[in-house]
């Protein structure tokens, strides 16, 4: 990422993005938690695009170059710790699941950021035991490296749509299907259903937010049916397509 900003102190406070618009790469000396109150937001690093909606938050570590880009209108809520504060004890970004309390926390800590009263710190408190006790809800797309595993990448990411198989994809880009198998696991972490599923569901949330309907998020995302969709959809972030402009 060039021309990274380097801003010690990691603010607290809470902005409105327009849809497509993005703050470019720059690191912190503190931790970030990020937090879309509505809309979706994407935070991008060397090691692929993390991607939240309103039931997961991202954990950024001190030190770490992001860029965030908002789909829909972003009500985005940024909370920054010492980076001795690790109540997570993670060094590496990581999607945490949400739930209500620990998301009304995010919210009243981030709307007074000049706040420096002892309620404010007994709110502090509060939100750190909530983020001790949050699972980690991963929406990862890794990023390849090897330049063969990157341009099937390319191809799944672009077309969400396209329904080839692995060994089709690889035909139409000269790599045998169990070479590619063995990178999508060696280099990425999933299969190659996996990272699909993962693309498609990073451009649901991003058609979503922009306020298509449900049945043509569906189609063009390659789902065989909608309820097919709203099935997965429901297992990965818990609660249903319908209801994602709803949440805020």
């Amino acid at each position: 990422m060039p021309d990274i900003r380097h801003t010690p102190k990691a603010p607290t406070r809470a902005r409105t993005l327009a849809a497509g618009e993005g703050i470019d790469a720059h690191r912190h000396d503190e931790h970030q938690i990020i937090y879309a109150g509505s809309g979706v937001v994407a935070v991008t690093t060397d090691a692929g695009t993390w991607f939240a909606p309103g039931t997961r938050a991202l954990w950024v570590p001190a030190g770490t170059v992001h860029a965030h880009r908002a789909h829909g209108t972003l009500d985005l809520h940024l909370v920054g710790l010492p980076a001795e504060d690790n109540p997570l004890g993670l060094d590496a970004p990581t999607v945490l699941g949400v739930g209500p309390l620990l998301r009304e926390l995010i919210l009243a800590y981030t709307r007074s950021p000049e706040d420096t009263s002892a309620e404010r710190g007994r709110l502090r408190a509060v939100l750190r035991d909530q983020l001790r006790a949050c699972p980690q809800a991963p929406v990862h797309l890794p990023a390849p490296g090897d330049p063969r595993l990157a341009a099937v990448c390319a191809l799944v990411h672009d077309h969400p749509e396209d329904p080839r198989t692995l060994a089709a994809l690889g035909a139409a880009t000269g790599v045998g299907e169990r070479t590619l198998s063995r990178l999508f696991r060696s280099e990425l972490g999933m299969t190659f259903p996996q990272w699909r599923t993962q693309s498609r569901l990073f451009h649901a949330l991003r058609m979503l937010a922009d306020g298509l309907p449900v049945t043509s998020v569906a189609h063009r995302c390659g789902w065989a049916s909608t309820s097919a969709f709203i099935d997965v959809f429901r297992r990965a972030f818990g609660y249903t397509p319908g209801t994602h402009n709803r949440r805020g």
